[in-house]
């Protein structure tokens, strides 16, 4: 079972996550990232990293946020299948973050 970005992530996009993942499984988009199911080994790692609090375990996603396992899929198989590398090292985050984090009452 794999971790899910849910889309807190948009307007953010901390990448605290990527550093303390094992295997690479984060891809990024324009406004957030996303997570690659076949890749993720659930390890957990990553959850506690996000300051907005938008990762889950598959099975704990909140329904507000079930949408959002099937666009992690179906993004990560996209981007990985034009040859984007998984991000691996933490960048600064959106200009819009600490308004975004501040929305979502972080």
């Amino acid at each position: 079972m794999a971790h899910v970005v849910t889309n807190k992530c948009v307007g953010c996009k901390f990448t605290d996550c990527v550093e303390v993942c094992p295997v690479a499984c984060f891809y990024e988009l324009d406004n957030q990232l996303i997570i690659h199911p076949e890749e993720c080994i659930d390890c957990t790692a990553c959850v506690a990293e996000c300051p907005v609090q938008a990762i889950y375990a598959e099975a704990d996603v909140p329904e507000e946020f079930q949408p959002n396992i099937e666009f992690n899929a179906t993004e990560a198989h996209r981007i990985k299948e034009k040859g984007q590398d998984a991000i691996v090292q933490k960048k600064d985050p959106l200009p819009t973050a600490a308004q975004r984090k501040a929305e979502l009452g972080y």
